[in-house]
């Protein structure tokens, strides 16, 4: 019979780490006598970061007394007291490889079932003093689990523990949380996982992503193109507005670049001060042709790769690109579309458009395109000939510094609002893509979610650094990515391009993740021990080393930044 051995609780507190402050509950003592758990959590305890932990899904969190035996031995510590592991309840039984998603218990008055496994969480490794124990947790099978309450009431150590119904495709948490975060999955179990009702709707959506990436490896956070650089020659420039200006290239020898997807972008390499390498990546903006891309530029007042392809570089010239890249693709269907679009991000949705058009869609297609002025406006002659070629098309263009011409009632003054999308008929069904500035794609996304779209059928592209994904830090004011401190490095060359950062590597930094922060660019991680893949980049060049080798490794052309250094000059999309 299996026993609840300790009741642990632990509220929030501000933890140091690493020159910033980790809000956490991690750290878990012992109780006596009685607690009360209700549908959030354990009477006493408290959790810091609700978006991974705590909530109903996640209100208890389990481990066994036979995990800490092992650990004690394996990492040679006499050290481990009840709720080091993070857990609420410590247990006599209930072993990860025989507890299975949906099953419930009774403990005490209260009944509990089984949701998902224990989040791979680099605070467990600080409240251990174990920098790699979330990818350890893992290795091992070993990750504990997660309760939902079902019915609430008083428990207390030395509780019995009672299985009162068994999940119902009897898939571990141990299977299940390698189904997740190791190689070789089996096909089907990951069909059992998503049958199972209990299991947590992120492990779901996760889930739902690998099927939907065939079974064989995660989904890309952006999809690879053909790595490294490549020469090319500038066959044309064509002048599209007094800032906006399109950029032809071709291949050297006449071969067939490597195909790009309608939304996707490249990413050019340009000696623009003479000697130093600078990247940046622009979207394509029409379908590629058989031995060209064509990318447009917008100048930017003060941007210097920008100043430099509108001043300085000429027909005949040679480019190092990569790519094509990107998820933000036009995906197949047969639901209407919305193209969404302000100033130069028309340029994703118009390579889109070039691909409905080309195929005559049948698909309806509304095209709603933002700019300052008829000056302004981008590509204006080539989508109305395009939208002319697609059997249901609609076209709406946002004027927001003069007035519309007369007689021309595509054309409306001001911006999109929730009121305009109802009249114009943007339907509830539609698959919607945004380009534009940040402000103006948070505000339409969520005006399609007022219209009714759901969240993942709205998709965005975002240039310039991701936003950060940092669970637990509290927030500080953003700086500018910048040179790291200290001495310069002399390693190999590293690339942030999306920051704009180039910089020579420094044994000083033990991963490139360190690197970026060092830098102050944003960055994204969670487990930082090679499990999770939130940190996982396109690497447009290079090759990495892996000093701590990762659980699974990611695919081809990208790079898991935190437990990775450069072996050669490397060029990461960050």
């Amino acid at each position: 019979m299996a026993r609840l051995l300790s009741v642990n609780v632990g509220m929030p507190e501000d933890v140091p780490w690493q020159g910033r402050t980790v809000r956490t509950g991690a750290w878990k003592s012992p109780v006596d006598g009685s607690r009360m758990v209700r549908r959030l959590n354990v009477e006493g305890d408290g959790q810091g970061d609700l978006a991974g932990h705590g909530g109903e899904i996640r209100a208890v969190l389990v481990y066994q007394l036979e995990s800490y035996r092992y650990w004690r031995k394996q990492l040679g510590r006499d050290d481990l007291a009840f709720g080091m592991f993070g857990e609420n309840f410590t247990v006599d039984g209930l072993p990860d490889d025989e507890v299975c998603i949906g099953d419930r218990y009774r403990v005490g008055e209260a009944e509990f079932e089984v949701t998902q496994p224990r989040v791979t969480c680099y605070r467990v490794g600080m409240r251990l003093g174990e920098p790699a124990m979330a990818s350890l947790l893992v290795a091992h099978h070993r990750p504990g689990f997660y309760l939902r309450v079902i019915t609430e009431g008083r428990v207390q150590a030395g509780d019995e523990i009672t299985r009162t119904r068994r999940g119902p495709e009897e898939l571990s948490v141990a299977d299940t949380d390698a189904l997740l975060y190791l190689p070789g999955r089996d096909p089907a179990k990951l069909r059992a996982a998503l049958r199972i009702p209990a299991l947590s709707p992120g492990w779901q959506q996760s889930f739902r992503e690998l099927a939907a990436a065939g079974q064989s490896g995660r989904p890309e956070a952006s999809a690879p193109g053909t790595p490294g650089f490549r020469p090319m020659r500038v066959a044309r420039i064509v002048p599209e507005t007094p800032d906006v200006s399109s950029v032809h290239l071709a291949t050297t020898d006449g071969t067939t670049p490597p195909a790009g997807r309608p939304g996707q972008y490249l990413s050019l390499r340009l000696a623009v001060d003479g000697t130093a390498r600078t990247v940046r990546s622009y979207s394509l903006s029409c379908t590629p042709t058989a031995d060209a891309y064509r990318i447009s530029v917008k100048h930017e007042a003060h941007g210097k790769v920008s100043g430099y392809i509108h001043a300085r570089l000429r027909t005949g010239d040679l480019v190092d690109v990569a790519g094509p890249r990107g998820t933000f693709v036009l995906e197949e269907g047969t639901g209407p579309v919305v193209l969404l679009s302000a100033g130069i991000g028309v340029t994703p949705v118009l390579a889109m458009l070039h691909r409905l058009a080309a195929e005559r869609d049948p698909r309806p297609v509304w095209w709603i395109h933002t700019t300052h002025d008829r000056a302004h406006h981008a590509f204006a002659d080539e989508a109305h000939a395009l939208l002319g070629r697609l059997p249901h098309a609609h076209e709406h263009i946002h004027y927001t510094a003069e007035p519309p011409p007369p007689g021309d009632d595509r054309i409306t003054p001001g911006r999109p609002t929730t009121a305009s999308l109802t009249a114009l008929g943007v339907p509830a069904d539609a698959d919607a893509y945004l380009c534009g500035p940040t402000a103006f794609m948070d505000d339409l996304s969520g005006r399609l979610r007022e219209l009714g779209l759901r969240p993942e059928r709205i998709r965005t592209e975002r240039f310039g650094a991701l936003g950060a994904v940092n669970p637990g830090v509290t927030p500080t004011a953003p700086v500018r990515p910048h040179q790291p401190p200290g001495p310069p490095g002399t390693g190999p060359l590293v690339t942030f391009t999306r920051s704009g950062i180039t910089t020579p590597w420094s044994p000083a930094h033990a991963s490139l993740l360190e690197l970026a922060e060092a830098c102050s660019i944003p960055t994204r991680w969670s487990c930082r021990t090679g499990v999770c893949h939130t940190c996982v980049t396109p690497l447009l060049t290079g090759d990495v080393t892996y000093t701590t080798p990762p659980l699974e490794l990611p695919e081809p052309g990208t790079a898991l930044v935190c437990c990775s250094t450069p072996a050669t000059e490397v060029v990461l999309d960050l």
